[in-house]
Order: C-alpha cells, then sequence, then structure tokens
C-alpha cells in the first residue's frame, strides 16, 4: 500500500525561502566584495601623496558625465550598495532568527550546541562591520569629521585626501580601523567559501578547498590592502601636502 512520504507544505516552502535567503545574501556579498576590493585599491592612492589621490576622488565624481550630473555616478553606486545592504541585512537576520526559533526542539537544540565559533563571529562580525560603515560615511562622506584638532577645518573641506591623512594621523582611529579590518577579514573569508557552498559550487573536495583557499586570499589582500594607508600615515611615510 502506497503512502505519502512528501513533507507538509509548510516546511517545503520554508526551505524554499531558506534557499532563496541565502543565495540572497551570496549575491548581495559578491557585490560587496567587489565593492571593497576596488574601495581598497582607491584607498592606495594616498600612498601617492595627497594630489593624486584627491585626482582620483574627482574622478569617480566626473564618471559617466555629462550623460549623469557631477557625483551621479557615485551616489547611483551609493543607492546600489544600500539596497544590496538592506537585503544582506535583512536575509541574515531572518536566517539567524529561523535558527534561534529552530532550537524548540531536542534534535535541532543539540545540533546548535554544536554550531561552530565562526558562524557566531559572522553574525556579530556583521553587526561590527555594519556599525563601522555607518561611522566611516559619517566621517568621510556625509559630515566628514576632523578628528585632528592639528589640521584646520578649511583644509578638510577642499581635500579628500587631506581629511584622511589627517584622521589617520591621529592613534586610536587607526585603532579603530584595524579592529574593524580584522572583523571584515574574517567575515569575507568565511563569507566566499559559504557563498560559494551556497551556489553549488563546493561538491567535491577539490573544490571545496578551492573555495576556502579563495576566501583567504581575498580576507588577506583586502585586510592588508586597507591596513597600509593608515598605517603609513601614522608612521610618517605619508604626509599631508
Amino acid at each position: 500500500m502506497a503512502t505519502n512520504t512528501l513533507p507538509p507544505l509548510g516546511q517545503v516552502s520554508a526551505r524554499r525561502t531558506t534557499v532563496f535567503l541565502k543565495i540572497l545574501m551570496a549575491l548581495s556579498g559578491a557585490l560587496f566584495v567587489f565593492y571593497v576590493l576596488m574601495h581598497m585599491y582607491g584607498n592606495l592612492k594616498i600612498l601617492g601623496g595627497t594630489q593624486g589621490f584627491d585626482e582620483y576622488a574627482l574622478h569617480l565624481r566626473t564618471l559617466l558625465t555629462p550623460i549623469l550630473p557631477f557625483g551621479g555616478f557615485l551616489w547611483l553606486f551609493r543607492a546600489l550598495l544600500v539596497v544590496a545592504l538592506a537585503a544582506h541585512a535583512w536575509a541574515a537576520f531572518t536566517l539567524w532568527a529561523r535558527a534561534n526559533g529552530a532550537r524548540t526542539t531536542r534534535y535541532v537544540a543539540k545540533a546548535a550546541a554544536r554550531a561552530t565559533v565562526k558562524s557566531r563571529m559572522m553574525r556579530w562580525g556583521g553587526v561590527a562591520i555594519l556599525l563601522f560603515l555607518v561611522w566611516h560615511l559619517i566621517q568621510f562622506t556625509i559630515v566628514k569629521v576632523n578628528v585632528n584638532g592639528s589640521v584646520p577645518a578649511a583644509r578638510i573641506g577642499e581635500s579628500a585626501g587631506a581629511l584622511v591623512v589627517a584622521s589617520f594621523q591621529v592613534w586610536w582611529m587607526v585603532l579603530i580601523y584595524l579592529l574593524a579590518l580584522v572583523a571584515l577579514g574574517m567575515h569575507l573569508y568565511h563569507g566566499v567559501y559559504s557563498a560559494a557552498q551556497t551556489l553549488g559550487w563546493t561538491n567535491t573536495g577539490s573544490a571545496r578547498a578551492t573555495a576556502k583557499t579563495t576566501g583567504l586570499a581575498v580576507a588577506l589582500v583586502t585586510a592588508v590592502g586597507f591596513a597600509v594607508p593608515p598605517l603609513a600615515i601614522l608612521f610618517g611615510i605619508v604626509k599631508g601636502s
């Protein structure tokens, strides 16, 4: 006698939603990986001096002009990043809440107790990165906060490079930045592998090893690349003009 072994419709729907959320996290995360690599490359321009950095910043604002107004490309790209960030955070916290809610059963509770440290660090590291990103935007884009009292405000207002140099001449600003880079590096390392896993690119042992190596390479290149400019400024290798 045939029996119905299909899972309940609610379970199928929940699984599909979980897959969708993971794919959404993977795709939005891929956009951020592209962004941080490009942003890291741009930050390295400061090693050539504030004038070169200012020229690079001006070039970003003139992209696709006169089709777009001055700075139009940057604002469109920022809007895309905000949408991607909202989608990434929504998917992450939804999955997080779902995982916590599933711990009501004994089996899942035991599985949750064996959760690795890296998954928890991904969650809280993401929160730390989000908080740092808000401060970073306020300091360098929205308000342009001058934390270095020895640099005139007028100079900060007229030069993006001067603001960068003035900020990282302050030791505690560099410390905050480096701590954020630790969180970012760990998030990228595990995130790249998780994205590859979600997209079905880790079905073999060699593919898993490649995904882990790629994640490690992206994390190290990004963290080191972002760390070089503030450290060079702090130790006087790069000075404001």
